[in-house]
């Protein structure tokens, strides 16, 4: 197998129409790879400038999840050190969190940070939203998003062996005056549900409305979403 390693996006775009495979972290292609046979060239986004940015707004598909800090907001950071153990975290990127995984458990934070995707094809680099980077997995390049006024994030405890366990997220995102968006997004098993609702500082404005969307029907989440909702609203 031979690992292309672009410095440029036209290098990329290039290895992609020679039939590169993406591969970051490979935690979760490694294993495939061993028992159905290895591509004859892979491409890693380790070295290209526009995939490792790390700032309050931007975050590049190639950076591992373990370099996540508090430069991003609560709940990506949070989020980020929620996945597998130490040695994934220092291997694991956000890409192939994004992309490539069918637990995505970065997938809820993104989308109540309402996070856009910056994503790379053979035919160029184009900005889309996770429908597309779900549906499509397309080289995921970057994340950008705005600052929300507060964020919050929890994974509840699971069963050993069985499936994944609950992820609730929250952010809360300023509209101007008295006034703002609340989303919140729900990993139920493979599933991640997501709802946003205009609301003031008042926590019972919100939780009605969510209460009444599919995220209020999920088994087990409800009390989170609430203590969520009432600590973001309250600040």
């Amino acid at each position: 197998m031979l690992l292309r390693l672009p410095t440029s996006v036209s290098e990329a775009r290039g290895h992609l129409a020679e039939g590169a495979v993406p591969i970051g972290g490979a935690t979760l292609v490694w294993a495939t790879w061993q028992r159905d046979g290895f591509p004859a060239q892979a491409m890693s986004l380790r070295e290209l400038p526009e995939a490792n940015v790390l700032g309050r707004e931007e975050l590049g598909g190639a950076v591992v999840l373990h370099r996540i800090d508090e430069r991003v907001p609560e709940v990506l950071r949070q989020a980020a050190g929620s996945v597998g153990t130490g040695a994934v975290r220092r291997a694991a990127t956000v890409g192939g969190n994004l992309a490539g995984s069918s637990l995505r458990c970065l997938l809820p934070a993104a989308l109540v940070l309402e996070a856009r995707a910056t994503v790379l094809t053979a035919d160029g680099v184009y900005e889309t939203d996770f429908a597309e980077v779900l549906a499509k997995r397309p080289v995921l390049l970057s994340l950008r998003w705005r600052t929300p006024v507060a964020s919050a994030y929890r994974k509840l405890p699971g069963e050993p062996g069985g499936p994944p366990p609950l992820v609730v997220a929250s952010a809360l995102h300023a509209l101007g005056g008295d006034r703002y968006r609340l989303c919140v997004a729900v990993r139920d098993g493979y599933e991640v549900l997501s709802e946003s609702t205009e609301c003031g500082a008042d926590p019972r404005e919100p939780l009605r409305a969510l209460r009444a969307t599919p995220v209020g029907e999920v088994a087990g989440a409800w009390e989170t979403v609430r203590s969520q909702v009432v600590e973001l609203t309250g600040r």
